[in-house]
């Protein structure tokens, strides 16, 4: 049996695009966020559990740049932990999200003590930064390409949580006016790394899984917080104290 011919770089790319269909942003959780008709604990819910994301987001970053040899490509990627974590000049995204988290109506103590945070969301999260800790290298960086579809959600927030929740404060609008830009940045070099690295057709679709992974991931998380939030069934909901 001979091998598949592999995709083209063009066919490869549009495969990778073509993955939006399972973007959470078709999830239940972030439709209804859209259309406006979450509570403001629900939306505070969101937002509790999202931040144990953007704080793993680092260190997922810090164990490719472990893992990586490539000297260029650890100086280009060391953009996304000053991105996260701040630096001179940039409090960075983590800040940007306590941000939100106050502009929701939640203290700044409620929002880092993580006592929000539910067993799914943690599960996914660090699933995916064991994917990066022990993973080879490309396939560690490459699985953040689900960038290729974040400004378009962070650019639906920004276009409609203002008339939809017209109770959340400016400034909680931080975070999504810095991804737009820094998100286009980093896709640009995931693709790269991505297109450059995968040139079998059985590499290839082995990207497509890979990036498949991390969408059920984000997926995941929009699971629990669905069944603890719309559907009110949080975590040992019917077991007694």
């Amino acid at each position: 049996m001979t091998e598949q011919t592999p995709w083209t770089r063009e066919e490869f790319e549009a495969k990778l695009r073509d993955m939006e269909k399972f973007y959470h942003i078709h999830h239940p959780m972030h439709t209804l966020m859209n259309e406006g008709k979450l509570t403001k604990k629900q939306l505070q819910g969101w937002v509790a559990n999202r931040f144990y994301y953007q704080i793993m987001i680092p260190i997922k970053d810090a164990n490719i740049l472990a893992n990586c040899p490539d000297r260029e490509t650890r100086a280009l990627w060391t953009q996304r932990i000053l991105d996260h974590d701040g630096h001179p000049g940039d409090p960075g995204g983590i800040e940007a999200w306590i941000q939100l988290g106050i502009a929701v109506g939640m203290t700044r103590e409620e929002v880092t003590s993580l006592k929000h945070v539910l067993p799914g969301v943690k599960f996914a999260v660090e699933a995916y930064v064991n994917f990066a800790r022990n993973s080879e290298w490309h396939e560690a960086a490459s699985s953040s390409l689900t960038e290729l579809f974040a400004p378009k959600i962070h650019q639906q927030r920004l276009s409609n949580w203002p008339e939809l929740y017209p109770w959340v404060e400016e400034k909680g609008y931080i975070y999504f006016r810095k991804r737009l830009s820094e998100a286009r940045r980093d896709v640009e070099h995931g693709l790269e790394i991505t297109l450059d690295y995968y040139k079998t057709r059985a590499q290839q679709e082995r990207m497509l899984e890979i990036l498949k992974f991390k969408l059920n991931v984000l997926w995941c998380m929009a699971d629990a917080m669905y069944m603890a939030y719309i559907n009110d069934m949080p975590p040992y909901y019917n077991v007694e104290d």
